[in-house]
């Protein structure tokens, strides 16, 4: 089984539906859960599922939720992203993790594989996004 980088079809559809909101003020909550090696996810991923979530110690079933860069533009790339996600003194192993709307029934926006299990023993596992620029914000349309 694996896991494949990438903003999901539903998300992009449902961008187009006007159903997920990143602005700041009053926007929707959006929460980052990771997986283990065991997971399945991708472009086909619709929603946030426990299957292979990862279980350890300081993390909690359905992850935790992430601090929204408001969208912006650059040239003619639109984007947004997030701040780093810290789970602190935590132990667990993950190979992916999931980005999703718990505002809006728990829809998909990105399945992001880390390339191999990431580990952390009682320490702080955190998730460091790209910057937020036309080229490297974890969500951008170009």
């Amino acid at each position: 089984m694996a896991t494949t980088s990438a903003l999901t079809t539903s998300f992009k559809k449902e961008l187009l539906e006007a159903v997920h909101n990143f602005k700041n003020s009053g926007g929707d909550t959006f929460k980052l859960a990771l997986y283990t090696s065991s997971a399945t996810m991708g472009a086909a991923t619709t929603a946030y599922a426990t299957t292979n979530q990862v279980s350890g110690t300081n993390y909690t079933a359905g992850g935790d939720s992430l601090t929204r860069v408001d969208p912006t533009s650059s040239g003619t790339t639109g984007f947004t992203d997030f701040a780093d996600l810290t789970f602190g003194t935590a132990t667990v192993t993950a190979r992916a993790c999931l980005i999703y709307n718990s505002s809006d029934s728990n829809k998909s926006v990105a399945a992001i594989d880390f390339g191999g299990d990431k580990t952390s023993t009682a320490g702080d596992f955190t998730i460091v996004f790209p910057a937020a620029a036309a080229s490297t914000a974890i969500i951008r349309i170009a």
